[in-house]
């Protein structure tokens, strides 16, 4: 067995059980409803159900990053047991955690000269950050040691496609995505922005797509375009929504019909709190393994 610790964000929006059964610990971000703190938790101290139903009835929502003792205190017990870490953090572009983190790893490594700590900026989020930390897994439990693996982290994490489309730009417009104006319209219209992760990690619109049937197919085409071995694709594909399943089933179903070589169950998770809050509920992501994003 390894003698360090894989550890990832609750950003990464994947069920405790799956982490607990890859063995990954995961570092909690913070968010606010109507001004009451809670951890995210991955859905213990509110439900994703009762998280979005709020939203739906206009409560307020807000997100904090983990600070720099905050990422202390999380790493140190491993350290104090004399293992090595390396850990995927959600990416720099939507996130100050990274450069916290960075901060945090330098004072830890003065307090625990021997022991090993990478921090990868996975320019990421979201079950594409699930995904990454999968693919890390495998490869720490076949044996890689931990320099070749954050090598590998390193090389590969922009080969990790994301794509978002959603069905309710309220938090589009009020995140400054998208115009009151434009959103009015888009509302209207029934106009699904689809959005990706670009180079830098940050949500980018793409294209403007009227009504949810044509927003699906083109998500799906999006991946035919862009996945490794194109509808040969072998690997992992994942999906997570805010409270729209009926949406990520018809993804799936359509992902499932167009990629038959796909690496086990098009698994499919709830977009989690943190980035839930900005994203609002309507939102369904698809997350695979592909040519490396270049702009």
């Amino acid at each position: 067995m390894a003698n360090y610790v894989l550890t990832t964000c609750s950003t990464a929006d994947i069920s405790c059980e799956h982490l607990k059964e890859r063995n990954i610990d995961y570092l909690s971000f913070s968010y606010f409803v109507d001004g009451k703190e809670y951890k995210d938790d991955l859905g213990k101290s509110l439900t994703y159900e009762e998280f979005y139903q709020l939203m739906r009835s206009g409560s307020d929502t807000k997100t904090a990053q983990p600070n720099i003792e905050e990422i202390k205190k999380f790493f140190r017990p491993y350290l104090n047991q004399g293992k090595d870490i390396i850990h995927l953090m959600l990416s720099s572009g939507l996130s100050g955690a990274m450069a916290s983190a960075k901060i945090a790893v330098d004072e830890l490594k003065e307090e625990y000269p021997d022991r090993k700590i990478y921090v990868v900026d996975s320019l990421g989020a979201s079950s594409g950050m699930a995904l990454l930390t999968d693919e890390m897994a495998d490869r720490r439990d076949s044996g890689m040691d931990i320099e070749e693996l954050y090598s590998w982290a390193e090389e590969n994490k922009l080969k990790v496609h994301h794509w978002f489309f959603s069905t309710d730009l309220t938090y589009y417009v009020k995140g400054g995505r998208v115009s009151k104006v434009a959103g009015w319209f888009g509302t209207i219209l029934k106009i699904c922005p689809l959005l990706n992760m670009d180079v830098n990690g940050k949500l980018v619109p793409r294209e403007k797509i009227k009504g949810k049937a044509s927003v699906i197919k083109q998500i799906v085409k999006k991946m035919e375009e862009n996945a490794d071995g194109g509808t040969e694709y072998s690997g992992r594909c994942y999906i997570s929504h805010s409270d729209d399943i009926e949406s990520a089933e018809a993804v799936k179903a359509l992902i499932e019909e167009k990629f038959p070589g796909i690496k086990g169950e098009v698994l499919i998770n709830s977009i989690g709190t943190t980035i839930g809050s900005h994203a609002g509920p309507g939102t369904v992501a698809v997350f695979f393994m592909g040519k490396e994003r270049i702009n």
